[in-house]
């Protein structure tokens, strides 16, 4: 109270008190006080801004001051009010300042002006920058039930999913990352244990593997952007990833990939139950059906089915999630059949980037790759006649010896076309191509001998990257001998060394091809084929019986060296490639009906 009375005491104190006061109280008596907002006839809140006010005084025209709700209103005033005494009056005074004050303020000082309210509300409308808000509380129906979904419906319950997540706290959003974050772990240790079980050749390139997470990676963000874009276009990528790995790959990495790919995408969506079965099943009808590209209708066609297989999906999940025919599930499903089109004609046009960008070769291009109007078949025709008719008739017997164990007939087909391509360039080296007693290898040693024919794989390798040859080709020109021995001429220097025992020893791996060993099921069967069908040409009477025991000898020759370590084949996939060679070989050297006019040459 001493403090109190010696404020207020002093020459010209109270006067000060008093011009204070006043300035502390300006702003408020200018806005006015409001205890609540107004309502309507029914008690119910005005259709009102619910954060400003426009405020004029009696005999003012228009509303000069803008005001904020908060300012004017009840409690959240009186706080306003007590801040400003505080800044305003001497602090020994002013809490006892406003507990005298606050009981005598008036509730309220402004008057609802409906008439003008309206009038502004209608202007408002007419207005084309008009942005209208409406608040939803807890409580409030966004859906109603046994109703369709409009579009409005559908905006409001995307609004409020937002809400909801931007509501949660640090934990929840923690705890959420965490979950997702261990579900993307689990998919991708199941992918990778695949990948190195079952695709090891995926991971020994990193230029392969990056490429795929890449692949991985666009798809994914490609497939975000469209969400945004509320097309349900997502359908689009998720294809052209899945056929891609189907096409490069396999189809089982394709369907595991795909999956995991959709997994990751509509989990950071939020999408449900409903859109994974029309993404899963329509990707997994393409890859299904994808099998070998051997037309360019093809990819079309797996798009058709791909569709079809999709709209069925729509159709279903809809039915099963309780939605209307129309307007919501048949659009949808047309609209997924109309995208799986769109991908598959997109996948058309982008397979020459796909094989250039993944080291792999179609069907369809393998088929033009074989073209007998191929310039190099063309120069090896010229230079090498007797190469290219070997080349032939071993394409022909790898290309079903392949078929007969499932691998890739037409692969094997075209890689024989090319494989002994390094010829050309020593052409009279090679028996096939020497005249009656043109012999250039007597005036050798056997050593050279065997480094002139063993130079043909890199030859033929070099001769191949120069033309721009695909590396599934140059791989089975480098493989086709693997690390076999060139057995003439080291039997050859043996006799040489027995003929003159002071000579230098005889080293095998100097007989041997640098190899590599083949490296797939395809090298295997061009392997077998190239030496049964040269070994054949020197049968005198090449009966049934005695083509059967050279192709068991070779294979078993083959096999006991070690030649398929490498390249997965079994021991039935190597009897299977001995019969089918030893059947088309008794077909080449079937028997003919002797003439009586026919005399022997």
């Amino acid at each position: 109270f001493q403090q109190f009375k010696e404020v207020l005491t002093g020459e010209g104190a109270l006067d000060k008190f008093r011009t204070s006061l006043k300035e502390a109280l300006a702003d408020f008596e200018q806005r006015g006080l409001l205890k609540e907002l107004p309502k309507d006839t029914e008690g119910k809140p005005e259709r009102i801004n619910q954060e400003v006010l426009y405020v004029r005084t009696k005999g003012q025209t228009g509303f000069p001051n803008e005001v904020n709700v908060s300012d004017v209103l009840g409690e959240s005033a009186a706080v306003a009010m007590q801040k400003s005494l505080e800044e305003k009056l001497p602090p020994e005074v002013t809490e006892r300042v406003f507990i005298w004050l606050k009981p005598q303020l008036p509730e309220n000082t402004l008057t609802f002006l409906r008439a003008e309210t309206t009038e502004a509300q209608d202007l408002a409308a007419a207005s084309d920058d008009l942005i209208q808000t409406k608040p939803y509380s807890k409580g409030n129906v966004l859906a109603p039930a046994d109703t369709p979904l409009d579009a409005t419906s559908m905006e409001l319950l995307r609004l409020e999913h937002k809400s909801l997540l931007a509501d949660r706290d640090v934990l929840e959003k923690i705890h959420r990352s965490l979950a997702v974050f261990g579900m993307y772990v689990a998919l991708f240790a199941l992918c990778g244990f695949y990948v190195v079980q079952r695709v090891p050749r995926l991971i020994a390139s990193l230029g392969r593997l990056t490429a795929m997470l890449s692949l991985v990676s666009v798809t994914v963000v490609i497939c975000f952007f469209l969400v945004r874009l509320e097309w349900q276009a997502e359908l689009i990528p998720l294809l052209l990833f899945s056929m891609t790995v189907a096409i490069t790959y396999e189809q089982d990495l394709a369907l595991l990939l795909t999956a995991a790919v959709i997994m990751v995408v509509l989990v950071s969506i939020g999408a449900g139950l409903p859109g994974a079965m029309i993404l899963i099943s329509a990707n997994a009808a393409a890859v299904v059906m994808l099998g070998r590209v051997r037309s360019r209708t093809k990819l079309l066609l797996v798009g058709l089915a791909a569709g079809a297989v999709a709209m069925l999906a729509a159709l279903g999940a809809g039915a099963l999630d309780g939605q209307p025919l129309w307007p919501v599930i048949l659009p949808n499903a047309l609209l997924f059949g109309f995208w799986a089109v769109i991908a598959g004609a997109l996948m058309t046009c982008l397979l020459p980037s796909v094989e250039r960008l993944f080291g792999v070769q179609t069907d369809l291009s393998l088929i033009e790759l074989g073209d007998q109007a191929h310039p190099l078949l063309q120069e090896l025709i010229r230079r090498a006649p007797g190469t290219y008719n070997h080349s032939i008739t071993v394409a022909s017997l790898a290309e079903a010896a392949a078929e007969s164990i499932g691998a890739r007939g037409l692969l094997v087909r075209v890689g024989a076309y090319f494989h002994d391509i390094g010829k050309m360039l020593k052409p009279g080296y090679f028996v096939e191509n020497q005249g009656q007693g043109d012999n250039r290898h007597e005036s050798l040693v056997p050593a050279m001998s065997t480094l002139v024919i063993i130079a043909h794989v890199k030859d033929g390798a070099d001769l191949a990257r120069q033309n721009h040859l695909p590396e599934p080709i140059i791989d089975f020109i480098q493989q086709h001998h693997g690390t076999t021995l060139v057995e003439y001429f080291y039997q050859r220097a043996n006799e040489q060394k027995e003929a003159n025992p002071d000579g230098n020893e005889v080293d095998e791996s100097s007989f041997r091809y640098p190899g590599p060993k083949p490296l797939t099921k395809e090298a295997g069967v061009l392997m077998l084929a190239d030496a049964v069908e040269s070994a054949s040409r020197v049968l005198v009477e090449p009966t049934p019986s005695r083509i059967e025991n050279l192709v068991e000898e070779i294979a078993m020759k083959r096999l006991l060296d070690g030649q398929f370590e490498e390249c997965e084949l079994t021991l039935q996939e190597v009897h299977t490639i001995s019969e089918s060679l030893v059947k088309s070989l008794t077909a080449v050297y079937h028997g003919r009906v002797k003439y009586p006019d026919q005399q022997t040459a």
